[in-house]
């Protein structure tokens, strides 16, 4: 029973919820988020706090790290030797801080991610620069608060003479914060303050005239003002940032990438072997030799290229494709009044301007107590040099210090403090001499005295001194700007012969959606092999294609997919084609009617699209350029129960002729349908009656004589030539071409344009896939039903029919 006292029975949640919320609340404001005021965390500050006390300043000797570990871990933070240690070496780390706050001797690592040497070896001091942010720290200007054993004191902020969160910014990450402030220029911040400090209700736009930026230490170039400014206003935003690079031309005519700034917190090794791994991947074409010459001089990495190599967009799929280029987001989140907040850059040059107020204040206050005390004591001194012989027979008269002290008080009216001071008084102070320097000393102390006041008296005169300190620093320490800083972000402009070798290439789709590129050795190899298919597909496109080109896929749906064709996947002829499915989701009943190869998107270009409920569509072909490459994009719009059969390329000058179910055909010009938008619907190609739908819309050359093809769902087939057509004009009826019957009445089941010996397919009821060459059968006029070729009643209706697709080189003629 006793036992079961010792237990509270306490629900998991409260205790839970009330653990964690003090862990956070530990690592917010303890650990991984900086104050607004010195920018500094707290095991920063301990770390700079400990060598000031420890006086491992830059004025003196360098001192091992190991003990400045120990005594910031004995002292102030009770944590591992490592994190501290790690701390004290980023703040030594010239790549990670615009102004180093640790100079360090040994190896404290490198921008390649090279660990540091281990703190025994390793020996630092406070840099310069840093002894401005401890500077006036003995002044009472900080609040202390007790260490951890309570055994001593240590400040809750630095003094801060300079706005350290702005130069040497910061990044961390805590319980749902996270925080990531750039570094920025010193002079250009300490403008900041000065006009903010003039003006303080200068907004974002015009501190932008001082402030231009975020300033790395590793430099490189950034890119979107808009970004920075929008960061700056709120405290959240992205900006660009590249590499300083040039090209070079060298020896054999051919050019090489020197890169000599890279981008911030990118680690360079990471970076070459990358570039290097898309060279030996041949990811991108052109690259010889990717060399790091990087020495004691500068950073350099050399991108040697083949001769004929457009460096340009090497370069550009380099800044895509590496951290060549980096997107960097600011989230400028710091400890303010003991809470995270996102500050904008106004915010944060005020937290940092009410925190010299106060500092300034305060070290102004100690310094008047002390110039009043000592201004006290020498008008006491003064005095008793006036009466010292008096004076020194009085001391000699009595029995000890205590004494002397109240008799020198009682008799002569010295305060405590003067009497004090007279009896500690030694000998060779009592000279004329020391009388001058004594009333010279009394003068300067009451200048002073009254320099304090006013500058305690007066907010204008607390913030000129605050100016006129922030000046000399930025004399001391600003250097010129290392970031460059672009308007707009540059559009990457990439020859896609640099990602992809030039290669030839057959391409094979299918209707049900296999695809593939198959070596043309592989394609020549098979001897005429079948072509691999499941049941019931067949090939809509087979084509000789290079490597650099794209294929423009078409479904019955209305959708499209842009292919370029290195990223198909090469499969030999002998095996299935990849499917679609592994790209993009593809609707049970929908496939592929078409497959449009690209060399380019060329202007005076057009799609015509034919669909089942007779409309018809004609855009621009250039609208369907996309980057989205292996998605599925709307082609056209359709309406309820509608379908796209069939989608062509024309140039413009093309003829179309569009064919329905009950026989009739319709001829006109392309230019009867006004050319549209992307995801238009299209306009009337054909008047239907009712329950009458198009089955086959085609084009040809105006100039072009084609022989017209009609299959019917009885198994026949007729061939007409063009001249027994009128031409016409768009939406209208048509003319005739089957004799209407009036028992089982035939029903065109296909319709094409065939030029040569083209042969066709016809799939029956039953599975069968029969053969045939139209041009064998003879010339028929519009009101015949054409020849038998199949016997239905054995093999049943057409189902299906289809062209033969034939190996063809798109690009050798225009298409």
């Amino acid at each position: 029973m006793a036992q079961s006292e010792q237990f509270l029975n306490l629900p998991l949640e409260e205790v839970i919820g009330d653990r964690f919320g003090r862990y956070s609340k530990y690592i917010i404001q303890e650990r991984a988020l900086p104050d607004a005021r010195d920018g500094l965390k707290p095991v920063q500050r301990r770390i700079l706090f400990a060598m000031h006390t420890e006086k491992n300043t830059h004025d003196k000797g360098f001192r091992k790290s190991a003990k400045t570990v120990g005594t910031v871990i004995g002292n102030y933070h009770p944590h591992g030797d490592t994190s501290v240690y790690e701390a004290m070496v980023r703040l030594s780390q010239e790549w990670k801080n615009r102004n180093i706050l640790i100079e360090m001797h040994g190896n404290n690592g490198s921008i390649d991610g090279d660990p540091p040497a281990a703190m025994r070896y390793t020996e630092a001091r406070l840099s310069p620069i840093s002894s401005e942010l401890l500077r006036d720290i003995d002044k009472e200007t900080v609040d202390f608060i007790a260490n951890f054993d309570e055994t001593t004191m240590e400040p809750l902020v630095l003094p801060a003479k300079f706005p350290n969160l702005l130069v040497n910014g910061s990044t961390g990450i805590s319980a749902g914060y996270a925080t990531d402030i750039p570094p920025h220029n010193l002079g250009e911040v300490i403008d900041g303050v000065i006009m903010k400090i003039d003006h303080p209700n200068a907004d974002v736009e015009q501190l932008m005239e001082v402030i231009k930026g975020p300033d790395f230490p590793t430099g490189g170039i950034i890119q979107g003002v808009k970004g920075i400014k929008d960061a700056y206003k709120t405290g959240k935003g992205k900006v660009i940032v590249r590499a300083k690079t040039r090209i070079e031309a060298i020896r054999g005519n051919r050019e090489q990438i020197v890169i000599e700034e890279i981008p911030f917190d990118v680690n360079k090794a990471s970076l070459v072997k990358k570039i290097d791994e898309l060279r030996l991947d041949r990811k991108v074409e052109g690259i010889v030799e990717v060399r790091d010459e990087t020495d004691r001089t500068g950073l350099r990495i050399v991108v040697e290229l083949k001769r004929n190599t457009d460096s340009e967009s090497v370069l550009n799929y380099l800044y895509k494709n590496t951290d060549l280029q980096i997107t960097y987001h600011f989230n400028m989140v710091a400890i303010l009044n003991r809470t995270p907040k996102l500050l904008s850059l106004p915010e944060m040059l005020d937290a940092y301007i009410e925190h010299q107020k106060e500092v300034v204040t305060r070290s102004t206050q100690f310094d008047l107590r002390k110039a009043k005390n000592r201004a006290h004591i020498v008008e006491g001194l003064i005095k008793a040099i006036s009466v010292l012989d008096e004076l020194i027979e009085l001391i000699r008269s009595s029995k000890d210090k205590q004494d002397a002290k109240k008799r020198i008080i009682d008799v002569f009216g010295f305060t405590e403090q003067q009497a004090e001071a007279i009896v500690m008084l030694q000998l060779y102070r009592l000279t004329n001499t020391d009388v001058t320097q004594l009333k010279k000393e009394q003068e300067e102390l009451e200048k002073q005295i009254t320099e304090y006041e006013a500058i305690l008296q007066s907010e204008k005169k607390l913030l000129q001194t605050i100016k006129k300190d922030l000046r000399q620093m930025k004399k001391k320490y600003a250097d010129e700007r290392r970031t460059e800083i672009e308007e707009k972000i540059e559009e990457l402009k990439i020859n896609i012969e640099v990602m992809v070798a030039n290669e030839d290439v057959v391409v094979s789709v299918t209707k049900d959606g296999y695809m593939k590129r198959t070596s043309l050795r592989s394609y020549t190899a098979s001897n005429g092999d079948d072509f691999p298919m499941k049941d019931n597909d067949y090939l809509i496109s087979l084509m000789e294609l290079h490597t650099t080109d794209k294929i423009l896929l078409f479904t019955n749906k209305g959708k499209y997919i842009i292919m370029p064709i290195h990223e198909l996947p090469d499969i030999r002829w002998k095996e299935l084609g990849m499917h679609i499915s592994h790209l993009t989701a593809l609707d049970k009943d929908e496939f592929f009617i078409q497959c449009i190869p690209i060399r380019e998107f060329e202007n005076n270009q057009y799609l015509v699209f034919f669909t089942k409920k007779g409309m018809a569509k004609r855009s621009e072909l250039k609208l369907y350029d996309k980057q989205r490459y292996g998605k599925g994009l709307i082609a056209l719009n359709l309406k309820d129960g509608d379908e796209v059969i069939s989608v062509h390329q024309t140039n413009g000058h093309y003829d179309v002729f569009i064919a329905t179910d009950k026989g009739y055909g319709l001829w006109y010009h392309e230019q009867e349908i006004s050319a549209v938008g992307q995801r238009a619907a299209g306009v009337k190609a054909i008047q239907l009656k009712d329950e009458e739908q198009v089955v086959g819309g085609i084009v040809f050359d105006e100039l072009a004589e084609p022989s017209l093809v009609a299959v019917t769902q009885r198994g026949a087939c007729k061939r007409m030539s063009l001249g027994g057509f009128e031409k016409s004009s768009r939406a209208r009826r048509g003319l005739v071409m089957l004799r209407e019957l009036k028992a089982k009445p035939h029903r065109l089941r296909g319709f094409f344009a065939v030029f040569g010996d083209e042969s066709i397919h016809v799939q029956t009821e039953n599975g069968e896939v029969h053969q045939f060459m139209p041009l064998q059968l003879p010339e028929s006029d519009r009101y015949s039903n054409g020849s038998f070729i199949l016997d239905t009643d054995t093999t049943g209706e057409v189902q299906a029919v289809w062209k033969e697709c034939n190996y063809y080189k798109p690009f050798d003629e225009k298409f």
